[in-house]
């Protein structure tokens, strides 16, 4: 049926309009008491088996909203309805900004796929940790907090507008992410260089732990998919150096070449970051060599390409602890989080595994 209407209707209109259209109703149903009830229980089986431990936070199930849904805070309880175990607001900046012009947002629906310049659009620091602070939480939902560099800043000043986020947002986190990976906020990538990534990470903790004191909010780095991999080595070596508590692999891609794009050429010119579909591959390589690389020693969350239970499952055998979601939830809809959570118990229970975290980083040390 979401099929038949997302061909029908949202299919037809601008993705970005679609995209706060369904905000919309999300938000809508999450205020009424039995909607809600009815809705968590359909979409939302809770498996004993996947429960999960990550950071020193225990969740449902291993499987999270990536950020970038909701920026702003204000869907939590409502994907928490809809099964993310999970959920990453942002990327929210130091201060607010609009974003990029529209148009920003493009559906590549052949290769169940999107490219997005967003640009980071947001309430700002200040606005989002202000709603953060008087929410009153309808279900029990691990919150991370993604944070990234206001357009306007200098780059020599980017540290201190991260630190500005981190003090802001800290409190209310339950973990946080310093996402330097974006490719649509100029010079932003130049921050994943380990000379600029460790007086980056090195304050934003030392923020943290000054806004905080007594808890410990866990800190990870947000890296992209196009990094040589010397460089991926090179960002496994510093956070372990640094002692993080986790790497998501892996944010969008600026490449085109190689994907199996099939969708029109005027859309795949399109300038911004690639997720979906063909981010699969390269995302999972990214992930399998993180994890030869740190082991155990910090947690890793697998995103990027990953549409089926399938996926997750091969994340997990790859090193992830977590996994996240995003463009796929655009073309399968409400049920998109059921039919993970069903898979990832299936394919468990069948498996040589007893837990989940037996099963984190099987196939990679298999081949070691």
């Amino acid at each position: 049926m979401y099929k038949a209407f997302f061909t029908l209707v949202f299919q037809r209109m601008d993705p970005e309009r679609a995209h706060h259209l369904a905000f919309r109703w999300i938000r809508l149903a999450v205020r009424v008491p039995v909607l809600r009830t009815f809705l968590a229980a359909a979409l939302a089986p809770r498996y004993e088996e996947l429960r999960t431990e990550a950071f020193g936070l225990r969740m449902h199930g291993p499987f999270g909203l990536a950020a970038g849904f909701d920026k702003n805070a204000v869907a939590i309880d409502g994907m928490s309805m809809l099964g993310f175990d999970h959920v990453e607001i942002g990327t929210v900046t130091g201060e607010p900004q609009s974003g990029n012009p529209r148009k920003r947002l493009f559906r590549l629906v052949a290769d169940r796929a999107l490219i997005n310049r967003m640009g980071f659009n947001n309430d700002g620091s200040l606005t989002v940790a202000a709603r953060l602070a008087t929410r009153e939480p309808v279900f029990r939902t691990v919150v991370g907090v993604n944070i990234g560099k206001t357009k306007v800043v200098p780059e020599e000043e980017a540290v201190g507008d991260y630190v500005k986020s981190a003090e802001r947002l800290a409190p209310y986190a339950d973990y946080l992410v310093v996402n330097v990976s974006s490719p649509n906020t100029p010079g932003l990538r130049n921050l994943q260089a380990t000379e600029a990534l460790r007086p980056l990470l090195t304050a934003v903790r030392a923020a943290a732990d000054r806004t905080v004191p007594g808890r410990h909010v866990p800190l990870l780095v947000k890296i992209a998919p196009d990094l040589a991999d010397e460089d991926v080595d090179a960002v496994a070596d510093l956070a372990v150096e640094l002692g993080l508590d986790g790497i998501i692999a892996t944010n969008t891609t600026i490449a085109r070449e190689g994907l199996g794009l099939r969708s029109a050429p005027a859309l795949v010119k399109e300038a911004g970051g690639l997720s979906g579909a063909p981010l699969k591959e390269r995302s999972l390589a990214v992930l399998r060599r993180l994890y030869a690389r740190v082991g155990d020693r910090i947690t890793l969350v697998g995103v990027g390409g990953i549409e089926t239970a399938e996926d997750a499952w091969t994340r997990i055998l790859a090193g992830a602890t977590l996994v996240q979601g995003y463009s796929a939830f655009i073309y399968e809809g409400p049920f998109w989080s059921r039919a993970i959570h069903q898979g990832l118990a299936a394919r468990l229970r069948t498996s040589p595994y007893a837990t989940l975290a037996d099963a984190v980083g099987a196939d990679v040390r298999k081949t070691a």
